[in-house]
């Protein structure tokens, strides 16, 4: 039965409230140890307990490959069923099943991105505060740092959407941040803009702020991609063009030297 008029549009309000916080939730549950580590992380570094947060520090890097990254693929596969117009997907299901497919690459890319976050952050950390004369170093490894948290959304828009190897996603999760960057820094400002209000209505977090952040994401890599293959579909309908213009025009010559040689041949005769 379909509803029509306000009636139809509080029943499909309703539908996406409940897509958006199961989905949330189904993460949350997926990435709880990593969640948990995090929120033990904010307490001890609210209480200057520096041993405690290093601890902290090295449970958070070791749980974030096994635990949030395949929960943020499962997350993005479901967000990219919606994109593509199956909105009626079933969510318990899709989820886990991107889970399975994708958790081998997802958690090699969660241990490439959590060693680059590590070192980045480290040698950022070093510059900053250890040698001031060279704070300049200490900045570009800042815009470097941010450069890779936006390619994750292209990383995990390419892990379940494209079949290629790890290595290729996250080169061209990388690329794509560069030669594209108003797309991906639009999903990072809106992304921002979602945090600050989670932070003021931290439930909100439970429901639906990353699960809108992800479909967000998902939906600027989606217009990125069209994009670019219209224009490659653009490049080989050109190519095509001036391949048949350059054979018609070949086959015109021949023709030509083949009437200019049968001339000769009767010329000859008489």
């Amino acid at each position: 039965m379909e509803f029509k008029g306000a009636m139809g549009g509080i029943y499909r309000l309703t539908e996406w409230i409940t897509r958006l916080a199961a989905t949330n939730l189904l993460w949350a549950i997926c990435s709880s140890p990593f969640l948990f580590f995090l929120i033990m992380k904010l307490l001890v570094m609210q209480q200057n307990l520096a041993n405690e947060s290093l601890q902290m520090n090295w449970a958070i890097a070791i749980v974030a490959p096994l635990t949030l990254f395949p929960a943020t693929s499962a997350l993005f596969t479901v967000v990219r069923k919606w994109n593509m117009g199956d909105t009626d997907v079933p969510i318990f299901r899709t989820f886990f099943v991107g889970y399975k497919e994708n958790y081998k690459q997802s958690l090699i890319g969660g241990i490439f991105y959590t060693l680059l976050f590590a070192i980045m952050y480290l040698d950022y950390t070093v510059y900053m505060t250890q040698f001031r004369n060279m704070q300049l170093v200490g900045i570009i490894m800042l815009v470097l740092l941010l450069l890779l948290f936006v390619s994750l959304f292209n990383f995990f828009s390419m892990v379940v959407h494209y079949h290629m190897s790890i290595g290729l996603i996250i080169k061209n999760a990388v690329l794509l941040t560069l030669i594209r960057p108003f797309r991906v820094f639009s999903t990072l400002l809106g992304s921002g803009l979602l945090f600050y209000i989670g932070f003021r209505y931290p439930v909100l977090f439970i429901f639906f702020i990353i699960s809108i952040i992800a479909w967000f994401a998902f939906f600027n890599f989606y217009a990125t991609f069209n994009k670019m293959q219209e224009q490659m579909e653009k490049m080989q309908l050109k190519k095509e063009e001036e391949e048949a213009a350059a054979l018609a025009e070949k086959s015109a010559e021949n023709g030509e030297a083949s009437e200019t040689s049968d001339d000769k041949n009767i010329t000859l005769q008489k």
